[in-house]
């Protein structure tokens, strides 16, 4: 089952719509699920701006996730991270463990980035274990940062840097490969 990144399509669109309404992928978002017109119209932005890249997350060759990175252009070098497997056959057999560390290589390979971050729901241990497995350290916590469907939660901010990623990864890339999860690197 090797797991792999392509770069997101326009044909995409109504895929990630119908993954982002998926109720285990929204439960875990901070906004309610957008109607296809306001898909299409984040699409599309996303689609044109040169801050922001996007994966298409491939298990045996089949969409599964999605992968992002925003913040690509600024002076600082930093971009916000966000994933999600959509597909449910996929969720709880690694394809986002795999898919975060071919995102890191990029990341930090070929867009030359020093700091790659994100806002993960503090409740959402599955993914907080995963960008830990990756070499990922929470940073900082933010008290009912996140309102949704009439309640508030708490978000962990989680941040791995370039130098970090670089010690970690061999231990990583290892793993993936011995399970069978990536082709070797």
């Amino acid at each position: 089952m090797p797991i792999s990144l392509r770069d997101v399509e326009d044909a995409d669109v109504d895929r990630l719509f119908q993954w982002r309404n998926e109720p285990e992928v929204d439960h875990w978002m901070y906004s309610v699920p957008p109607t296809l017109a306001q898909h299409r119209a984040w699409f599309s932005a996303f689609m044109t701006d040169p801050d922001r890249k996007g994966w298409i997350i491939l298990r045996d060759g089949a969409p599964c996730g999605s992968l992002t990175l925003e913040g690509l252009t600024g002076a600082q070098r930093r971009a916000k991270w966000g994933w999600y497997i959509g597909d449910a056959e996929s969720r709880g057999r690694g394809a986002g463990r795999a898919a975060q560390a071919l995102g890191l290589d990029q990341a930090f390979g070929d867009y030359g980035l020093q700091k790659v971050w994100s806002e993960i729901r503090a409740e959402n241990e599955t993914a907080l274990k995963a960008q830990a497995w990756a070499g990922f350290r929470r940073e900082g916590y933010l008290r009912r940062h996140a309102f949704k469907y009439g309640q508030f939660r708490d978000v962990a901010l989680m941040s791995i840097l370039k130098e970090e990623w670089a010690a970690r990864r061999p231990v990583v890339i290892k793993e993936l490969v011995t399970s069978g999860l990536i082709a070797r690197l």
